[in-house]
């Protein structure tokens, strides 16, 4: 008998790896809004820094929302490989096994 089979750890790492990803993304925003740009004296210079702050911290956010989507669609994924699965196993039972 034919079996669709595709093991749950891949999900489960998956899903690790881009929920560890969200994690990062949001420890490296919190950092940079803290950076104190003083440090680098000259007041454009300051400035600058600023502004390269302040969009990392915008591209940063949107990476975090998007891994954040990406482990929402492997839940789902895995969800529905898990239904095919048992669906597929049962239509391929004979008649006699279904009924038990």
């Amino acid at each position: 008998m034919t079996d669709l089979r595709l093991e749950d750890t891949i999900f489960q790492d998956l899903r690790k790896t881009f929920a560890s990803i969200s994690d990062r993304m949001e420890t490296a925003h919190r950092t940079l809004k803290g950076t104190d740009a003083s440090a680098v004296g000259e007041s454009e210079l300051i400035d600058g820094v600023h502004d390269f702050a302040g969009d990392w911290a915008y591209g940063i956010r949107q990476l975090g929302k998007h891994t954040q989507g990406v482990v929402k669609m492997i839940n789902k994924i895995g969800d529905s490989f898990g239904r095919l699965d048992f669906d597929l196993a049962e239509s391929l039972k004979s008649p006699k096994q279904k009924g038990k």
